[in-house]
């Protein structure tokens, strides 16, 4: 197979997918045609056919996929004016401090933020598949060791927790932390209030 077919090949699965496509899944569906040195080789070629466009062939945690790039992206989000999900203090706070102390222990969080953490904020990142449990703390109790997802990484156009910018050691974890590197957007004051508060209930 010529490399100008394979590239369309290529193009035509990933763009026409809704999620991130291994590379171990490509090279399995054309391991009867190429080998994948050669897959590689036209999947870089496609890449640098897109570097002149509004769209980017991207390897993410779990795959790859065609994205908007990030230049391109406010013009995207005007033209279509859906407002963002806006999240929590608590939840913003909860997920930075597992996405930057994972692994991590329910408790921990508690003991970090100074206050309880509610059953809702963690069944809620479980829900996106943004968290999940990915062993216990060997302590009296066994309680369960939280971290971030492929599904996380490839949310926010990231190959690995490597991509996010590092922290100054004496900087603490705020919702603002996940507003600024993650795109997120957080409620304000009164608001996040009121939820959390909802929260607690559940």
């Amino acid at each position: 197979m010529s490399n100008s077919s394979l590239k369309n090949k290529l193009e035509s699965i990933i763009f026409s997918s809704k999620v991130p496509i291994s590379l171990k899944s490509l090279c399995n569906f054309f391991s009867n045609i190429c080998n994948k040195n050669e897959l590689m080789s036209a999947l870089q070629d496609l890449e640098n056919d897109y570097l002149n466009s509004s769209l980017e062939l991207k390897l993410l945690s779990s795959g790859y996929c065609f994205r908007i790039r990030e230049e391109f992206s406010e013009t995207v989000t005007n033209f279509y004016p859906e407002k963002p999900i806006k999240y929590s203090r608590a939840f913003m706070e909860t997920l930075a401090l597992i996405v930057y102390k994972q692994p991590i222990t329910r408790s921990e969080i508690e003991e970090v933020r100074g206050v309880s953490v509610s059953p809702g904020i963690i069944k809620s990142l479980m829900e996106l598949e943004w968290v999940k449990i990915i062993g216990s703390k060997d302590v009296p109790g066994r309680p369960n060791l939280y971290g971030t997802t492929k599904i996380f990484l490839d949310s926010h156009n990231l190959k690995s927790l490597a991509e996010l910018p590092r922290l100054p050691e004496s900087q603490e974890m705020s919702s603002e932390i996940v507003s600024d590197q993650m795109n997120l957007e957080s409620l304000n004051e009164e608001d996040s209030k009121k939820v959390e508060e909802t929260d607690s209930i559940h």
